[in-house]
C-alpha cells in the first residue's frame, strides 16, 4: 500500500501543467523537423519553420507555445491499494492543481474555460474545471496524463456511427476535408473505434497521449488490424496534400494513433480528435515518495531553424494604408504588417454586430482598419502582451458582411481558412483575409510593441484591443478578388503528390 498525500497530486499537476505550456514533446518537435526537411511546398516550408522557431523561443522564455492555453483533460488511473492523505475529493485535487498552474504569476496562462456554456457563458477565471476520466486499477500507484487542449483543433472533432460493413480509411478520408485547417496542421490524429459513441470519444482523446511512432512503425510493419489501418489513414491523408496550415503541401498529419475496444454487432461507432502543432501532454506517476520530477529537455535537442522572408516581402503601414493598395496584394504573399490594428474575436464580434442593429455607435472605428482575431495571454514583466497567436477565422464567417458593410473594416487576420459566406463579402466589398501562423504565438507577440484595450474591457482575453506591430508576418490568404489559398494550396499539392505516385507505379 502506498500513502499518497494531497500537495504531491495538485503539485504534480500544477507542475506538469506549466511543463507542458512551454515544452513541446520532443518526439513531436522531431517529426514536425523530419516534416519540414522533406517538404517541397514553399508555403508549407514556412510554415513549419516558424511552428520550430515559436518551440524553441517558449521552450527558453518559459512562456505559452500558444496563446490558446487549453481546457484541460487529465486521465487518471488510481491504484487498488492506493490510500489517501486528504479529504478533498480526487477532482478537487487536480483542480486545484489547474487553479494554481494558471494563475501563476511568473507565467500566466490563459483562462479559457466558460461556466454555463448555453446561457451567460461566464469565464471561471482560473482555468477549471478539468475533465477528468478516472480508472481503478490494480496496484499501489498513481498514473496521470496531463493534457492541455486547444479549442481550434478540440471543435474540428467527429463521430460517425458507421454501419459494420463500412471503410474506416474512406471515412477518415472523406472526413478530414470537411474539417479544414482550425486545427493547425500538422499534428496527430486520435481515433477511437468501438464500444458506444462517448466511449469512442474517449479512446481518440487518450490516444493522443502516446508518442509519435510512426516511423518506427513503417520500418517494421503492421502487426495487427490496428496497425494497418494507422498506417492507411497516415499515407491517405497526407496524400490529401492539405499540408501545413492548411497551405498545400506534403505532410498533414505527422502519426495517427487509434483506440479499439468491442462494440455491439450492429454498430460501428468511429470518433476522430485532431491535435494540433500545440500538442502539449505529459506523463507521471506517484507512489507516495513525493511529487513527479519531470525531467526539462535539454535546448540542444531542438533544431536550429532559422526563416528569412526574403527580398519579395512587401511591407505595408497599417496607419497609412488605402483599399487601392490592397488590392495590389497577391494570393500566398508574405506581407509584414506595422503599425495600428485592432483584435476581436466571437465575443467582440457578436456585441458589435447587435449595437449595429440597435442602431447604437461603436466603442471604436473600424473604417480603413485591420482586425486581427486573437485573445491574447496576459502579458509578465516587460512583455507588452503574452502569447498572442490567431484564432481559428471561420468562428466570424457569420459577422463579416454585417461588419464590412456597416464599418468599412478593409482588413482581417486569423488563421485557417474561410467559408463561402465570408470570401463572398471579401470579394465584394473589397476587403482581404491574411492568415498568421497557428502555433506561433510567442513568436508573434515580440513584433507586437504597444497593447491597449480599447473596448468591451468586460469581456477579458476577447475584449478589443489596439496593438503597435513591427514586421508581424502574414500571408495574403483570400484576396480583394475572392482568391483563397487554402482552396488552390491543397488542390494543387493533391494534384503533384497523385501525379508523383503515378510516375512511381
Amino acid at each position: 500500500m502506498s500513502i499518497i498525500k494531497e500537495d504531491d497530486l495538485i503539485d504534480s499537476v500544477a507542475d506538469a501543467l506549466q511543463f507542458i505550456s512551454y515544452y513541446h514533446p520532443l518526439d513531436f518537435v522531431n517529426a514536425v523537423h523530419e516534416a519540414y526537411e522533406r517538404e517541397e511546398s514553399q508555403a508549407a516550408k514556412d510554415a513549419m519553420a516558424q511552428i520550430l522557431i515559436n518551440s524553441r523561443m517558449c521552450a527558453e522564455g518559459k512562456r505559452p507555445i500558444c496563446q490558446d492555453t487549453g481546457i484541460v483533460t487529465v486521465f487518471v488511473k488510481v491504484g487498488m491499494n492506493v490510500q489517501w492523505e486528504s479529504t478533498k475529493s480526487v477532482a478537487d485535487m487536480i483542480n486545484e492543481g489547474v487553479r494554481r498552474a494558471y494563475l501563476h504569476p511568473d507565467n500566466v496562462l490563459r483562462a479559457s474555460i466558460l461556466d454555463d456554456p448555453a446561457g451567460a457563458r461566464k469565464n471561471t477565471k482560473d482555468n477549471t474545471p478539468a475533465v477528468i476520466h478516472m480508472e481503478i486499477v490494480p496496484g499501489d500507484t498513481v498514473e496521470v496524463h496531463v493534457a492541455a487542449k486547444g479549442g481550434g483543433s478540440e471543435n474540428k472533432s467527429k463521430l460517425a456511427m458507421l454501419n459494420p460493413s463500412d471503410d474506416i480509411v474512406e471515412w477518415v478520408k472523406k472526413t478530414v476535408p470537411t474539417m479544414g485547417a482550425g486545427w493547425c496542421p500538422p499534428g496527430m490524429l486520435g481515433i477511437g473505434i468501438g464500444g458506444t459513441a462517448e466511449k469512442a470519444m474517449v479512446m481518440a482523446k487518450e490516444s493522443l497521449m502516446e508518442p509519435i511512432d510512426i516511423h518506427e512503425l513503417k520500418a517494421r510493419g503492421p502487426q495487427n488490424r490496428v496497425e494497418e489501418l494507422r498506417l492507411a489513414i497516415f499515407e491517405e491523408v497526407n496524400n490529401l496534400g492539405i499540408g501545413a496550415q492548411g497551405l498545400g503541401g506534403l505532410t498533414t498529419v505527422l502519426d495517427v494513433k487509434i483506440m479499439d475496444y468491442p462494440t455491439h454487432a450492429a454498430s460501428l461507432p468511429v470518433a476522430m480528435i485532431p491535435n494540433c502543432a500545440a500538442t502539449r501532454h505529459a506523463h507521471f506517476v506517484l507512489d507516495g515518495s513525493g511529487p513527479a520530477d519531470l525531467v526539462p529537455p535539454s535546448l540542444d535537442d531542438w533544431p536550429e531553424i532559422t526563416w528569412e522572408v526574403g527580398d519579395s516581402v512587401r511591407r505595408v503601414n497599417l496607419n497609412e494604408i488605402t483599399p487601392e493598395q490592397v488590392k495590389e496584394w497577391q494570393p500566398g504573399e508574405t506581407v509584414l504588417l506595422n503599425g495600428k490594428m485592432l483584435t476581436g474575436r466571437d465575443a467582440a464580434h457578436k456585441k458589435m454586430v447587435e449595437m449595429i442593429a440597435n442602431g447604437e455607435e461603436l466603442p471604436v472605428d473600424l473604417k480603413g482598419r485591420f482586425i486581427y482575431y486573437v485573445g491574447p495571454v496576459d502579458p509578465v514583466r516587460d512583455e507588452a502582451v503574452g502569447p498572442a497567436g490567431p484564432t481559428t477565422a471561420t468562428r466570424m464567417d457569420k459577422f463579416t458582411r454585417t461588419i464590412l458593410d456597416e464599418t468599412g473594416l478593409l482588413g482581417m487576420i486569423g488563421k485557417s481558412e474561410r467559408g463561402p459566406i465570408a470570401i463572398e463579402a471579401i470579394k465584394e466589398f473589397g476587403a482581404v483575409y491574411l492568415m498568421a501562423v497557428g502555433g506561433a504565438a510567442y513568436l508573434v507577440s515580440k513584433a507586437i510593441k504597444k497593447a491597449d484595450v480599447i473596448a468591451f474591457p468586460e469581456l477579458g482575453m476577447e475584449a478589443i484591443y489596439e496593438f503597435d506591430v513591427v514586421d508581424m508576418p502574414v500571408t495574403v490568404a483570400v484576396d480583394s478578388q475572392g482568391t483563397s489559398v487554402h482552396i488552390t494550396g491543397p488542390a494543387e499539392w493533391k494534384s503533384k503528390i497523385e501525379a508523383q505516385a503515378i510516375e512511381i507505379k
